[in-house]
C-alpha cells in the first residue's frame, strides 16, 4: 500500500485492554487507547504487543562531588570546609539547592540517556560535575588553604587569611562561610541549605544538606565540610559533610554518594596535613511504573517504592529505555 499526503493510512481496530474484539482472526491488529499498546491476534491470545510512546515523565536528583577541604600551608592555621556539589532535583513537593525553584521533569523516549556521577575532589580540590542526559550538577568549591576557595555547586569556605566564602551556583546551593580575620578558624563549605561562618577559635560547621524520598525513604545529602578551628573544629553538615579537624590535624572525608564536602586541616607552624576529601555524587531517577508498561528500561539499580521505578547511579552509566 503506498501513502500519500491525502491518505489517512492504514487504521487498526481501536478500543480499550477490556473492550477488545470478542471474535477475533489471526492476524487482527488492535491498538488499545489505555495502554498505547498495539497487538496482534495470534491465534491463541493477544500478543505481548508494541507500546508507542510519545515520552515518559523522568523526575530526578543529581547531586555532583563534593569539594575537597583546604590544607594548610604552615604559615595558615585554619583550612575552610569544602563545599557540597550541586544540587539539582526535579521531584515534586521537596527542594533544590540554593533556595532554587524546583525543576521540571524530563521527558524520555526510546533511547540512550549518559549518566556521569561526579568523583569529591582530593585535598584542596574542588570535586566533579555530575551529568544526567541535558542537566549538569556543578562539583562542590575547594576549601581554602594553600588557593583560594572556589566558586562550586556549592562555594568552599574560606580560612583565616582568605577571609570571604567563595560563592554557589544559583539553583544548586549557597555561598561558603567566611573564616575569621586575625583569629585560628576556617569557614565552613557551603551545603544546599545555608552557609556558616566562624568564631575566633572555633571552626564554621558546614551547611546543611537537602532531604529527598525519591528512592521511597527520606535521605538527606549535600551537606558541607566544617572549617579548622585551633580549639574545635566546625562540624560536617547533615548529608555528608565531613567535619573539620581541631588544631594540626587531616580533616574527615564527605560521604560517598552524598557530594558532601570534605573537612578542613589546620597546622600552623607545625604539620601541614591534608583536607578531607569530598564524597562522591549521586544520580537518581524514577518514573511511573504504569507509564513504562511493556518498556524495558535498564541501567544503575533498579528498584520500586509504591507507584514509582527508581534508578540509582553511583557510578557513571547510561539510562537505556526500549
Amino acid at each position: 500500500m503506498s501513502i500519500s499526503a491525502s491518505d489517512k493510512g492504514m487504521r487498526p481496530g481501536v478500543c480499550t485492554s477490556t473492550s477488545r474484539p470478542a471474535n477475533p482472526y489471526i492476524g487482527m491488529m488492535i491498538f488499545e487507547t489505555d495502554t498505547l499498546l498495539q497487538k496482534v491476534w495470534v491465534g491463541s491470545g493477544w500478543s505481548n504487543g508494541y507500546k508507542h510512546i510519545s515520552g515518559i515523565s523522568v523526575e530526578y536528583l543529581t547531586i555532583a562531588g563534593g569539594g575537597g577541604g583546604g590544607k594548610t600551608d604552615g604559615s595558615t592555621y585554619s583550612g575552610g570546609g569544602g563545599g557540597a556539589g550541586g544540587y539539582r532535583s526535579s521531584v515534586a513537593g521537596e527542594s533544590t539547592g540554593g533556595g532554587g525553584t524546583i525543576e521540571s521533569p524530563l521527558v524520555f523516549t526510546l533511547g540512550t540517556y549518559t549518566v556521569t556521577v561526579g568523583g569529591g575532589g582530593a585535598s584542596d580540590t574542588a570535586g566533579s560535575n555530575s551529568v544526567f542526559s541535558s542537566i549538569t550538577s556543578t562539583g562542590g568549591g575547594r576549601g581554602a588553604g594553600l588557593n583560594t576557595p572556589n566558586i562550586g555547586g556549592s562555594g568552599g569556605g574560606a580560612n583565616n587569611i582568605t577571609t570571604t566564602g567563595a560563592a554557589g551556583t544559583s539553583g544548586q546551593g549557597f555561598a561558603g562561610g567566611n573564616g575569621t580575620s586575625g583569629g585560628y578558624a576556617g569557614g565552613g563549605g557551603a551545603g544546599a541549605v545555608a552557609p556558616n561562618i566562624s568564631g575566633n577559635t572555633v571552626g564554621g560547621a558546614g551547611g546543611a544538606g537537602v532531604s529527598s524520598s525519591i528512592t521511597g525513604s527520606a535521605v538527606t545529602r549535600g551537606g558541607g565540610g566544617g572549617g579548622t578551628g585551633s580549639s574545635t573544629g566546625g562540624a560536617g553538615g547533615s548529608g555528608g559533610g565531613g567535619a573539620g579537624s581541631s588544631g594540626a590535624a587531616a580533616g574527615t572525608a564527605g560521604t560517598a554518594n552524598t557530594g558532601g564536602g570534605g573537612g578542613g586541616a589546620g597546622g600552623f607552624g607545625g604539620p601541614t596535613p591534608s583536607g578531607g576529601a569530598g564524597g562522591s555524587g549521586v544520580v537518581i531517577c524514577r518514573y511511573l511504573t504504569s507509564d513504562a508498561s511493556s518498556l524495558t528500561i535498564t541501567g544503575g539499580t533498579k528498584t520500586t517504592s509504591g507507584t514509582y521505578t527508581i534508578h540509582t547511579f553511583t557510578s557513571s552509566g547510561s539510562l537505556v529505555i526500549a
